[in-house]
């Protein structure tokens, strides 16, 4: 299992499109086949915000960031960043 985490920062102006954008493709990301989860979080300064993702494998992830679902939705919300976003995937060492 893949664990992605994408940060957003935003121009001030615009988060009220991404969050409308996201509301929009939401549910699209989640059915993409392998992934398993999928989360929204946002940081306290309102102009930053994360996603959280699960993905059965590295090809599932790879296989979405191929999709036309993906670029068109990157396309969209990349025109609304404030600084350039930054991905990681992560393991999961400890769970309580």
């Amino acid at each position: 299992m893949i664990n992605r985490i994408v940060k957003m920062e935003f121009q001030p102006d615009k988060v009220t499109e991404f969050r409308e954008l996201f509301a929009q493709q939401q549910t699209l990301i989640r059915n993409f086949p392998g992934c398993l989860h999928l989360e929204l979080w946002e940081h306290e300064s309102s102009d930053t915000w994360f996603t959280f993702s699960q993905w059965t494998s590295e090809e599932a992830l790879e296989n979405y960031r191929q999709s036309d679902l993906f670029r068109q939705t990157w396309a969209a919300t990349k025109v609304l960043f404030n600084a350039k976003p930054a991905a990681w995937a992560v393991n999961k060492r400890v769970s309580l």
